[in-house]
């Protein structure tokens, strides 16, 4: 357990450290045209990763008892990326010629709502199979 608890560490720790050297020269260069300055791309990407840490912490720490609600209230959240899917598609200008970016919005976008849709639906599946285990079973 503390090995693979330190090998997502290091793992997430390189990730995070090569996106900085990637996108470094893409955050000085936004940093200087804004207004206001700062690493906008660095703040959102350290918040990703705590996020995941949380996470991956709450999950592990969860009595198998309570496995069937917290599979409810995650399948809730999933939702979010849903209405941001949509939101991703329904971006305006696509069509406008030499906006390539808007179109890779919408396709991925559309990959997104995809994904989400399915993981949605199978989780509450899986939620309603674990449901069923508890109840009384007819003779």
């Amino acid at each position: 357990m503390k090995n693979r608890l330190l090998g997502l560490a290091l793992g997430v720790l390189a990730l995070a450290v090569s996106a900085e050297w990637l996108f470094a020269g893409t955050a000085l260069a936004q940093e200087a045209a804004a207004p206001e300055g700062g690493h906008e791309f660095v703040f959102h990407f350290s918040i990703f990763v705590l996020a995941i840490f949380v996470g991956y912490f709450v999950v592990w720490s969860v009595t198998p008892a309570l496995h069937t609600p917290l599979m409810s209230v995650t399948n809730a959240i999933s939702s979010v990326i849903v209405v941001g899917a949509l939101l991703a598609v329904a971006v305006e200008g696509a069509d406008a010629p030499g906006s390539s970016g808007h179109v890779l919005a919408k396709l991925l976008g559309f990959a997104a709502l995809i994904m989400a849709s399915v993981n949605i639906f199978g989780g509450f599946l899986v939620t309603q199979r674990m449901l069923g285990m508890y109840q009384k079973k007819k003779k």
